[in-house]
């Protein structure tokens, strides 16, 4: 999964970015794109490996990207962000960053702050650069079809679905408002809609503010946080035990950040499976809804290829009977077919044979 952060000039987006990534702040002047990989935090981890002392401890990732900040002020400045867009056109999720902080050292954007106003800007320029996309779409069909060859049915299915999804654009409704059938999302999947994509609002706060509710939900967005940039930024050059004081002192349990990327796996539609044994305890990323033979793919495709069953039990059966062979003896031990709908924290162990 890779996630994009957007954002306008001076939202604090290339500092959440450091904060969430572990990127030194030397590269607080890099310019262009980066890309990092970020682990997915996940307590019941902790929890299997004081079970089974493993030899390995691995969490799931998923791929953080940042890019130019956003800005209409300048042609210079759309055209640096613009640059962008075949990029973001292939993230699974947007993450919109937006300044709500005071500080008379930074320039706001457009010499404001206004979390509403930039979402509300930084949105309607992604409608813009998708109704862009469908009308040259729709150009191009009508140029094929006015050639003395047959016209295919399904560049007038196209036409008819693209000419929808520009009137729900020039209305400001979504794209998915006129998605009707499968070979609808078919046409659309090559083009990485951007208005399709889930996206997270991130409201970049006061560090004294850090504590406090969310100021205010974004409608269209699947997750509204509110977060300080520059103190999860601290948060993340501190050693474990003055970091859990720091936490203490602000009134918070865990890092916003945290938060944030379990909020982009859920937006995306991902949950986690989980194996255990002395060798390694694992997270495993697959989509909600999928079956044991798709989980088993994720680990090896002979194991796959060779289902046969796998044993599944859930992780709070575990912890509710204090360890694997309490779990056992309770008989929450499950023997499960290749049907099996896999969920969230489920601990397979897979029986296969090749």
């Amino acid at each position: 999964m890779r996630i994009a952060l957007v954002g306008p000039l001076q939202s604090g987006k290339s500092t959440l970015f450091r904060a969430v990534t572990g990127q030194p702040a030397s590269q607080q002047h890099a310019v262009g794109e980066q890309l990092a990989s970020v682990k997915v935090p996940d307590p019941r981890l902790d929890v299997l490996a004081k079970i089974y002392n493993p030899k390995k401890y691995t969490e799931a990732t998923i791929d953080v990207l940042d890019v130019p900040g956003f800005s209409q002020e300048t042609a210079q400045q759309q055209a640096e962000f613009r640059k962008a867009l075949p990029s973001l056109r292939q993230c699974d999720a947007l993450v919109a960053v937006v300044r709500a902080f005071d500080n008379d050292s930074v320039v706001a954007y457009r010499d404001r702050v206004d979390a509403k106003a930039d979402l509300e800007e930084l949105t309607s320029e992604l409608s813009f650069c998708d109704l862009e996309t469908v009308t040259t779409r729709i150009e191009r069909l009508e140029k094929a079809m006015k050639k003395p060859t047959k016209t295919l049915d399904k560049d007038k299915h196209e036409h008819e679905f693209m000419t929808r999804c520009r009137e729900a654009l020039e209305s400001e409704q979504p794209i998915s408002s006129v998605i009707q059938s499968d070979d609808d999302r078919k046409l659309i999947a090559s083009f990485g809609f951007l208005t399709l994509k889930p996206l997270i609002a991130v409201i970049n706060v006061n560090e004294n503010q850090a504590a406090a509710p969310t100021p205010f939900e974004w409608p269209v967005a699947r997750a509204t946080v509110a977060l300080c940039a520059d103190t999860e930024e601290q948060i993340g050059q501190l050693d474990a035990a003055d970091r859990d004081a720091f936490l203490e002192d602000l009134g918070v349990k865990e890092p916003a950040r945290n938060r944030l990327i379990r909020a982009c796996y859920d937006a995306v539609g991902l949950i986690s499976f989980l194996t255990a044994g002395e060798d390694e305890v694992r997270a495993w990323s697959i989509r909600r809804g999928a079956d044991k033979v798709e989980a088993a793919s994720k680990i090896h495709t002979d194991i796959a290829r060779g289902f046969i069953r796998a044993e599944t039990v859930a992780f709070d059966d575990v912890v509710a009977a204090g360890d694997m062979k309490g779990a056992k003896n309770a008989g929450k031990f499950r023997l499960e077919g290749k049907s099996y709908v896999v969920q969230d924290g489920d601990i397979i162990n897979f029986r296969f044979n090749v």
